[in-house]
């Protein structure tokens, strides 16, 4: 992974590992811890200090993960970011290049619920994601633990009012269980990597 986006986690620990080494110094040499009320002060201190630290920078470093540089930094996964910019009708392709979806955060928008964003066992799978990254041989083909789910497509289209006219759309999207009919039945073309190869690299013409 991106060596700089995993030093904002390793920054964060330090930073508050300093700062309660600093405050417990001063407490000790201090004057303060004299007597009961100095004393919960400097308590206060020694942990209110490095939380506040740590929060913010877990804050920071979520942030980053949500970015497509952040995705693409395994180099497993660059292979899915170069499909974002195919000269063909796949789904990524189509969505970031008609700006559907912001590039900063390309993957993020259409994988909501991925790893540190999901339930807890999707957390342990996020966990185990690293492992194999840093200790061991990541597989040559990615697949989802799971069917991919109409919720990531419906929290941008799921309101829009072209689809709801559409009929067949309509009658997926006002459905009692929208879950039924995945949309990948019809939208099937996703990240076709065996014909990326093949495919040239769209590019903007100049303005």
């Amino acid at each position: 992974m991106d060596g700089s986006l995993g030093s904002v986690g390793v920054a964060t620990i330090m930073l508050a590992l300093l700062a309660a080494l600093i405050v417990f110094w001063i407490s000790r040499r201090s004057s303060v811890v004299r007597d009961r009320a100095g004393r919960i002060q400097a308590l206060i201190g020694l942990v209110a200090v490095p939380v506040v630290i740590s929060t913010v920078g877990t804050s920071m470093h979520l942030q980053q993960a949500k970015s497509t540089r952040f995705c693409l930094s395994c180099h497993v996964m660059e292979p899915y970011g170069d499909t974002l910019h195919a000269d063909a009708d796949w789904l990524p392709a189509v969505h970031l290049q008609n700006r559907w979806i912001p590039e900063d955060q390309a993957c993020y928008t259409c994988h909501t619920s991925y790893t540190m964003f999901g339930d807890f066992e999707a957390k342990m799978k996020g966990l185990k994601h690293l492992l194999v990254n840093y200790l061991g041989e990541p597989p040559e083909k990615i697949e989802l633990y799971e069917p991919y789910k109409n919720r990531e497509c419906l929290h941008c289209h799921g309101g829009s009012r072209r689809l709801l006219e559409d009929g067949m759309h309509g009658e997926v999207l006002l459905a009692e269980d929208v879950e039924e009919t995945s949309c990948l039945e019809c939208h099937d073309v996703v990240h076709e990597l065996d014909a990326l190869a093949e495919t040239a690299t769209w590019e903007a013409p100049d303005a």
